[in-house]
């Protein structure tokens, strides 16, 4: 079954070299017309910390691809997250009865995905590993993490079984019946990891300092607590344990596993989030709403308020329109919020 890529940038650029080095059938789409000239012309270029590699790759824009082919079989969006519906809405004609999307995103993608293309055609799946879209036809690969595939409706299929195998050319990919546990587990993580973006700290700076253990602390619980109101559990990845944090903290151990995590980091060669490469390199908006504002929003309705999370979104939103810096301030706003709020 051929993979349409939709999304050639860090992750979808990444997971696709490796599947077209063991020789699979892939074809790009983007809607960056300079980096799919430069896939056509060059091929496609992963930077690792002591080597590279490049595959040759067919790669078109949305709209050529959708006049030269005439169905799609298994597609992998690997878009921003607030890009999830136009991206793929196009496509939605071209899939076939037993056609289906891989949402190779962050946040609760699924569900737009779903209103789509129908829930039995989405395949969810969990991702985290660090890479970044450096110029056309270049990505740099800067840290290996986990990948999970699992239903939506908690299932393991044939299909999720043959992705998982055909993945592991890229590394060790699983299988999962519990597949929102890993999303709402990287979606606390991530609220973490987006209050790093807000300075110029290198994310291992805040794990490895007790002193913002507090801040990264508020913004992971505000978020699993939500996840337990829905019903899920969330799973542990790559030293992040969220049952060390809530719902009973175990700080001897949640500060051993920050530690842990902040070595590992500092093995990586990207050492800040995408997050923050989107505010201060490519100064574009981010896609921190998409995974916050969800988040809020099921809070709300189950009786719940977030007030750090949405006073991080704002912040994002601020450096975002040019009204705020990126610095320390922000972190020392949302710690002085977190003590009005008796949260810890």
């Amino acid at each position: 079954m051929p993979i349409t890529i939709i999304g050639a940038g860090a992750i979808g650029g990444v997971i696709g070299a490796y599947l077209i080095r063991n020789g699979e059938g892939v074809v790009f789409v983007d809607r960056d017309e300079a980096h799919i000239n430069a896939i056509n012309e060059n091929g496609l270029t992963i930077q690792l910390k002591n080597e590279a590699f490049t595959v040759e790759a067919k790669a078109f824009t949305p709209e050529k691809f959708i006049a030269s082919h005439p169905y799609v079989d298994a597609v992998f969006l690997a878009v921003k997250a607030q890009h999830t519906k136009e991206a793929i809405e196009p496509f939605e004609p071209l899939m076939k009865q037993d056609s289906f999307v891989v949402s190779f995103q962050n946040g609760l993608c699924e569900y737009d995905i779903a209103e789509v293309v129908g829930a039995e055609r989405t395949v969810g799946c969990f991702v985290n590993l660090f890479a970044d879209y450096i110029e056309p036809g270049r990505i740099e690969y800067g840290g290996v993490g986990s990948l999970f595939i699992g239903e939506i409706n908690g299932t393991v299929s044939e299909r999720v079984t043959d992705l998982r195998d055909r993945l592991q050319c890229w590394g060790e990919a699983k299988e999962t019946e519990n597949i929102f546990g890993y999303l709402w587990s990287k979606l606390a993580y991530g609220a973490m990891l987006t209050a790093t973006a807000t300075t110029n700290n290198e994310i291992a700076d805040f794990f490895e300092n007790p002193q913002f253990h507090g801040v990264l602390n508020a913004l992971g619980t505000e978020v699993l607590k939500v996840a337990e109101k829905q019903g899920v559990v969330p799973e542990p990845f790559d030293d992040w344990n969220p049952a060390l944090l809530y719902p009973q903290k175990n700080e001897q151990k949640l500060q051993q596993s920050y530690f842990q995590l902040a070595k590992r980091l500092r093995g990586y060669t990207k050492t800040r989030s995408g997050i923050w490469r989107d505010l201060a390199v490519r100064k574009r908006k981010t896609e921190v709403p998409q995974h916050l504002n969800p988040i809020i929003r099921i809070g709300e309705e189950h009786g719940l308020e977030l007030p750090i999370t949405c006073r991080l979104l704002s912040i994002i939103q601020d450096i975002e329109t040019g009204q705020r810096e990126m610095g320390m301030d922000n972190i020392r706003e949302l710690e002085s919020l977190m003590q009005e709020s008796e949260i810890s």
